[in-house]
């Protein structure tokens, strides 16, 4: 079993940012031959790693440091109103946890999101292949959060759970109901979801100031960033 000594990583060529333009980006992976078990994986994230797949990562860019690790202290958490009113607007949705797996009905979900909101990215063009990859393959304690609506798939978000908290990998909705504010939801649900778990934390990813796509993370208050080696409490975002 590997340990965060014995660990080997590795860094990528610098490659064009995907979040900022005009920069350039490293990346730095762990060894895809170490075996992460769910602590190691903890513990990576801690120290501000993710997980994309069977890929452990964070941002190693060295005239950069925009990509912020944030968390949210789920015990201190108040939603705001505008939250109280997306748990009110998706209060008929079912929502339920189940093992991280390929279904048709998933990747439908998720080949349409992507193509009507993320031409951008670096997930276009959606395949069957790169979904499996990205959220099925590589992790240990990893479950899907349905949201159905009169027994239809509206949202599908993937959560890891760790020793300290769940992580919020990533999460998919039918852009026809953008008005639900689905993955403001999904957000909410997984910190009720930590606290009834006595977990007590939920890993966001990066949060980037200058990135618009990333301002929803620093609604939730109060947010810890890890900076410097410590995980602090934002005043100000």
């Amino acid at each position: 079993m590997s340990s965060l000594r014995t660990l080997v990583f590795f860094a990528t060529p610098a490659h064009d940012c995907s979040y900022l333009p005009d920069r350039e980006a490293t990346t730095m992976f762990v060894d895809p031959r170490a075996n992460i078990d769910k602590k190691l994986y903890s513990q990576l994230t801690t120290l501000g790693f993710r997980r994309s797949g069977s890929h452990y990562y964070r941002p190693h860019c060295e005239a950069c440091n925009a990509c912020i690790p944030v968390r949210l202290n789920v015990d201190r958490f108040r939603p705001d109103r505008s939250q109280r009113r997306v748990v009110k607007k998706n209060s008929d949705l079912d929502c339920t946890l189940v093992p991280a797996a390929f279904r048709e009905s998933y990747y439908q979900l998720y080949a349409n999101y992507v193509e009507l909101r993320h031409k951008d990215g670096d997930m276009y063009p959606p395949s069957r292949e790169q979904f499996t990859s990205f959220l099925v393959e590589g992790a240990t304690d990893s479950l899907f959060l349905e949201m159905r609506k009169d027994g239809v798939l509206v949202a599908l978000a993937a959560v890891d759970s760790l020793d300290d908290g769940l992580s919020a990998i990533y999460t998919v909705f039918d852009p026809d109901l953008e008005h639900r504010s689905l993955g403001t939801f999904a957000v909410l649900w997984q910190i009720e979801e930590a606290r009834k778990r006595g977990l007590p934390h939920l890993y966001l990813g990066y949060w980037i100031k200058q990135c618009r796509k990333m301002n929803y993370k620093t609604r939730f208050k109060p947010i810890e960033a890890l900076q410097d080696g410590l995980w602090q409490t934002m005043e100000s975002n």
